[in-house]
């Protein structure tokens, strides 16, 4: 009935959001591993990549104005021709700084697209099939993200690379020219500040930010780690897509303990298991003499912990606000954290990867350390406040913050957990007194 009723209408945006993240996950490991083995540093990939970053950041300030003046089929028409035209530039030139304006361009196109395929999603989500319609969003971005690095594996030359990203951006384009879904309207909203938001809700928004931090060098540096550790694109892909997967898997656990022990204890398990995985990620090729095997499972764990920083951070930050409305402003916000987490992560750790792989490593850990520490030192929130935790995908556009179905009041207090009741449960097999100290 869900299928029929929700689904159906909407299968055709689903569909090329699945073709743009795996366009976007293809290209974004793809970029950087061929430029490695053209010889660059990786201090100058870092830069490469961080204009990827920027772009999107670009697009959550500008690309709104577009897409209101000129309506949704033909901004999105546009900044599909912006993202293939950027996509086949790699290919008419290899020169470094000519490649980093070319990712500027994809980055803004791609979230701008992304923007634009949200907003209609939202448009058809009714408050009795958001939380389902954002799960299944969820699913399909992580499991499109994870497709695009398995497609590394068939090492394709550069230029059929490209090929295959600019098809996927024009079928894309192809499903949302025949959508029959109405276009939606652009509602005008108000920035919200982030020193307020620092000064009401600071785990939220440091943690958003050491999250983008994580993904930003997980998508750019760690491939390069693994590439020069074991010297085959097949071991990045195959450990780049494993590690998604790790990501996505974590999002139901993750969520039921965080309703249950409160995020702050989660971001802290975040942190310190962070710090666990990348110390065997650095000691894996000494100890266990470079073993495949070995790193994709720690690939796994990695995913668990870092891509479920930023939606812990947006619960955290709905379980200091009183009000649901004030969620799309916060999530706006959080998420521009992130993005500029993501944008410095490259900038920075490049030059530290191409130092030392051990430095980078600490750094990281450090990062993690942090976020640990200072999750346990924060406030904690009484169980009367808590909200319920919502799996976001931090790699998507701003507008999918309309569709978190806690804005509904209703829902919240539908799905709000009996905390009383995970008090006396076996699984917990936590005294109140330990639940307290929350």
């Amino acid at each position: 009935m869900f299928f029929k009723r929700a689904l159906l209408p909407i299968s055709s945006l689903f569909l090329s959001i699945a073709l743009l993240a795996t366009g976007y996950g293809l290209l974004m490991t793809f970029i950087g591993v061929f430029l490695k083995q053209e010889g660059l540093s990786e201090g100058v990939i870092g830069l490469i990549n961080a204009a990827f970053f920027l772009g999107a950041m670009l697009a959550a300030i500008f690309s709104q104005k577009l897409i209101v003046t000129v309506g949704h089929a033909r901004s999105f028409s546009a900044f599909s021709a912006l993202m293939v035209m950027a996509f086949l530039g790699h290919a008419l030139w290899f020169e470094p700084w000519f490649w980093g304006g070319l990712r500027l361009v994809s980055g803004f196109a791609f979230y701008a697209m992304l923007i634009v395929l949200e907003s209609w999603l939202n448009e058809k989500s009714s408050s009795e099939d958001r939380g389902k319609i954002l799960a299944v969003y969820t699913i399909i971005f992580f499991l499109a993200l994870a497709m695009g690095q398995l497609l590394l594996m068939f090492e394709w030359p550069a230029t059929t690379i490209f090929i295959l990203g600019s098809i996927l951006v024009l079928w894309s384009l192809v499903l949302v020219a025949i959508t029959r879904v109405a276009q939606p309207v652009l509602k005008p909203f108000e920035r919200y500040s982030m020193p307020k938001l620092l000064s009401i809700a600071p785990l939220a928004l440091v943690g958003s930010f050491i999250g983008g931090v994580f993904v930003g060098a997980f998508y750019t540096m760690l491939p390069l780690y693994v590439l020069n550790v074991f010297e085959q694109a097949s071991v990045v892909s195959l450990f780049m897509a494993i590690t998604i997967l790790g990501g996505l898997v974590a999002q139901l656990p993750v969520g039921v303990l965080s309703d249950r022990l409160g995020r702050r204890k989660m971001l802290a398990w975040a942190g310190f298991f962070s710090v666990g995985a990348l110390v065997l990620m650095l000691v894996l090729p000494w100890v266990w003499q470079n073993s495949v095997v070995l790193l994709y499972a720690v690939g796994f764990l990695l995913g668990m912990s870092l891509f479920s920083i930023y939606p812990l951070s947006v619960a955290r930050a709905n379980d200091v606000f009183d009000e649901n409305k004030d969620l799309v402003e916060i999530s706006r916000t959080l998420l521009f954290s992130y993005g500029l987490g993501s944008f410095i992560a490259p900038l920075v750790l490049g030059f530290i990867l191409g130092f030392s792989a051990t430095v980078f490593f600490i750094v990281l850990a450090l990062f993690a350390l942090a976020l640990g520490g200072y999750s346990l030192m924060a406030e904690r929130i009484p169980d009367e406040n808590m909200n319920v935790y919502v799996a976001v995908p931090a790699a998507s556009g701003q507008m999918l913050a309309e569709m978190d179905p806690r804005q509904d009041e209703e829902w919240v207090e539908e799905h709000r957990p009996n905390l009383e009741e995970v008090e006396d449960s076996a699984l917990l097999n936590t005294s109140e007194t330990d639940h307290k100290s929350n």
